[in-house]
């Protein structure tokens, strides 16, 4: 049961995230407790773990800040299995770039198909107050769903990559039943405890009727939650959100633009050239350099 304090932070959170990843980490976090090992290959092709160790860098005056992967508050939850990115670390990271008297500009480089509600709304929050202190840009590429969007949303700009896609909003809550799993391996857990509620939506028993109302109550609050955020940091209505913005979808750039999710479609590189910088590093004058010596022997 190695993994069952992970399987209790899942049941506990409520989940802003592109579906088929929560039943991936759940289907992967399942297959441990069952004993299903898996190479460190495998891990990363399921849980897709290739950009996780990104950090944040300078291009000139700008920062280029990575949000990728998994969101969670701090990432002990989900850190020995899926990486991804913290929001608490993030907002210092964030802080830090707009105070650097240095940094001219911020790039959120978005690619992240959400992750836990905890700690979103608030870094949402963070962002948005920063307005006007220096441009503040969220790229997304390639994607931004659920809460990446809710923290993207809050730039004073959104730039989509051509082939990238924004958006499903909503907000999931999850339950496990690993008893049966459990009664496999001979194992029979209880739980001795004092407050008619304390363990309720436990993953040791399948879930009852009014836990699951309760349960409902949350992920909807969390909904309104993004839904206001959102209306907020795009200056659109509460029910542009509800119903133009994908309704649990996400859009790809071209009808994101057009329903007012994001504001343009460009590539990294033509974000970062309209503050005259390049991820490449290739001056126009080193070019022309080349070209006139290319010219003289020519000539020769």
């Amino acid at each position: 049961m190695k993994y069952a304090h992970i399987i209790a932070a899942i049941c506990e959170e409520r989940w802003a995230i592109e579906p088929a990843k929560l039943e991936a980490i759940i289907d992967f976090v399942s297959d441990q407790v069952a004993g299903i090992k898996y190479s460190a290959e495998e891990v990363e092709a399921r849980l897709s773990q290739a950009r996780d160790k990104e950090i944040a860098r300078r291009e000139g005056a700008v920062a280029i800040l990575p949000l990728h992967g998994v969101i969670s508050n701090r990432m002990s939850l989900m850190d020995d299995i899926s990486g991804g990115t913290s929001s608490e670390k993030f907002g210092r990271q964030f802080q830090s770039a707009i105070r650097d008297d240095q940094i001219k500009a911020v790039i959120v480089d978005t690619d992240s198909p959400g992750g836990a509600v905890s700690g979103t709304d608030e870094l949402s929050a963070m962002m948005f107050a920063a307005r006007g202190t220096k441009p503040i840009i969220a790229h997304v590429n390639s994607r931004a769903s659920s809460a990446a969007y809710w923290i993207a949303s809050a730039a004073d700009e959104i730039v989509v990559t051509p082939t990238g896609s924004v958006g499903s909003i909503g907000v999931i809550g999850v339950h496990t039943d690993i008893s049966g799993a459990m009664e496999k391996q001979g194992v029979r857990r209880t739980l001795i405890y004092a407050g008619e509620r304390k363990v309720d939506g436990n993953p040791y028993a399948a879930l009852p009727d009014d836990v699951r109302e309760r349960i409902q109550a949350r992920v909807d609050t969390a909904y309104d939650m993004f839904v206001r955020a959102v209306a907020r940091n795009r200056n659109v209505s509460l029910t542009a959100v509800r119903d133009d913005f994908g309704k649990g979808d996400t859009l790809d750039a071209g009808p994101a633009v057009a329903a007012g999710m994001v504001d343009r479609i460009a590539t990294l590189e033509e974000t970062l050239q309209r503050f005259g910088v390049s991820q490449f590093q290739t001056p126009a004058k080193r070019r022309a350099t080349a070209f006139e010596r290319e010219k003289r022997a020519l000539a020769l």
